[in-house]
């Protein structure tokens, strides 16, 4: 997955198995093309029932030089407690962290501090500040960003009218929900769209229109739609529900 030509590429698939079965395989290559340039592969995940077929194939990796050199990151979380049903930390933990030799200090989830979501995006900026060791000015790099889309058009935690979307100056923000919905913390586009790559998984009828206007109309005011990675390379995968309003120019897997 290097940049170069055309920097977005959409690929459908017939069914969750076979969408897995690509995502696995990006995953390794990626993972081993960025320890064999800089020793150490950093991705950032997404919650969610979309990618829990791909994270029960991390589960089966069972190379420890691999998960040695791998360092897992949040694209977002909700301001629960890290065993809360509704945790992203959580869903990863019990697919595939739990399952591989992925040393603890190479897990980085987001702290949570319910009462203040403010001081927990706050605590997860310093955390990427600190580990990409990054000056005034930089941004974290990762080499790969996993990401899906709601139908609201909302991707990690960047809603529609979030003051979170249009967030430059700082690589988390804080995303107040009321009280019907967790608030959250997620990264800002700057982050975002400075990865390497960046995944982005959908599934079903129900994203067959928010698809189109993301991927073809690219429907400014759809935070989805601002995904565009300034050097790197943006993949969309969707199964051929999602994809059923898309034009036949990008139904080529």
């Amino acid at each position: 997955m290097n940049a170069g030509g055309d920097p977005t590429d959409v690929r459908v698939f017939a069914g969750r198995e076979e969408m897995a079965d690509f995502m696995e395989r990006t995953w390794r290559e990626t993972a081993s093309g960025s320890i064999k340039a800089r020793g150490l592969f950093c991705a950032a995940l997404s919650g969610g029932k979309t990618p829990v077929d791909f994270y029960l194939r991390l589960a089966g990796l069972k190379d420890a030089s691999f998960w040695n050199k791998t360092h897992i990151f949040l694209a977002d979380e909700r301001c629960v407690p890290p065993d809360h049903a509704d945790s992203n930390y959580r869903l990863l933990r019990d697919t595939f962290l739990d399952s591989v030799l992925l040393p603890a200090q190479n897990v980085h989830p987001v702290t949570v501090e319910p009462s203040s979501p403010e001081l927990s995006a706050a605590r997860y900026e310093a955390e990427l500040t600190n580990f990409f060791r990054l000056s005034r000015g930089m941004l974290p790099r990762f080499d790969l960003i996993l990401l899906g889309i709601g139908e609201d058009g909302h991707t990690a935690s960047l809603f529609p009218g979030s003051f979170a979307v249009t967030e430059m100056d700082h690589f988390t923000a804080h995303v107040l929900l009321g009280e019907s919905k967790h608030d959250r913390i997620t990264l800002t586009l700057p982050v975002i769209n400075n990865a390497e790559n960046v995944v982005v998984l959908m599934r079903g009828e129900n994203k067959s229109r928010i698809a189109r206007r993301v991927i073809e109309a690219r429907d400014s005011s759809l935070p989805a739609s601002l995904v565009r990675p300034r050097e790197g390379r943006l993949l969309f995968l969707l199964d051929r529900k999602a994809a059923s309003e898309l034009s036949n120019h990008w139904k080529r897997s």
